[in-house]
């Protein structure tokens, strides 16, 4: 009776004392709109504010496209100057000690979705970390890993929705989630880095989704 009652209790063993993080990330999946909405999605348009330093506010557009095209664009004098982007080929930023945007050879892409959308087929492993509290919100961590690449992951254990990113050099808070169409995303967004000069927040009134592109929109 007693081996029975241990078989019983190692079978449930995952229900009883926590979930797994491909169960944390799939929850998430579906509570923000479901993998299929998620692939669904080629590109989109984010309309908002990004507050750089303490009071330098502009207005900005960000324009994403599947696989990894990506273009930022904020306004400063009324006039829209691109700061940011990746053409298919080429990276670009702006050299603000020079004034200019300038080509970076070693510019590194990021994919159109996050890495725990369809990670498994994308090479990560993840781990299970626990959970931790950010403010007064309990949060489960995963950890995603591929080569030397880590990044971890914070979702609310009540509804699983992402609040906190932490990549190498960078660390992205997420909130004010919105129903757009299907999905449900962020409408702020705060970046801070152990560097400090690079940290920012945005702000989004608007975000347009699956809109077709003019050819040109991605070129520098």
């Amino acid at each position: 009776m007693k081996n029975f009652v241990l078989i019983i209790a190692l079978l449930f063993s995952p229900i009883i004392f926590g979930q797994t993080a491909k169960e944390i990330i799939d929850k998430n999946i579906e509570v923000s709109g479901g993998l299929t909405n998620w692939k669904l999605l080629n590109s989109v348009i984010l309309y908002g504010n990004v507050t750089l330093g303490i009071n330098d506010e502009y207005p900005i557009k960000i324009y994403q496209q599947r696989p990894n095209l990506t273009k930022t664009v904020i306004t400063i004098n009324k006039k829209e100057t691109a700061i940011e982007g990746f053409d298919g080929k080429k990276g670009y930023a702006m050299n603000y000690a020079a004034n200019k945007l300038q080509e970076y050879p070693n510019y590194v892409a990021e994919n159109f979705d996050n890495d725990f959308i369809d990670w498994e087929n994308k090479g990560f492993e993840a781990k299970y970390l626990g959970k931790e509290k950010i403010g007064d919100i309990y949060c489960h961590k995963v950890e995603l890993t591929k080569n030397v690449n880590k990044t971890v992951y914070y979702f609310d254990v009540k509804n699983y929705m992402l609040l906190r990113e932490i990549k190498k050099e960078e660390t992205l808070n997420y909130s004010d989630y919105k129903q757009v169409g299907s999905l449900l995303m962020p409408f702020r967004i705060e970046s801070s880095s152990p560097k400090k000069d690079s940290d920012y927040v945005i702000s989004i009134y608007k975000i347009d989704t699956n809109k077709v592109f003019p050819a040109n929109i991605f070129k520098f």
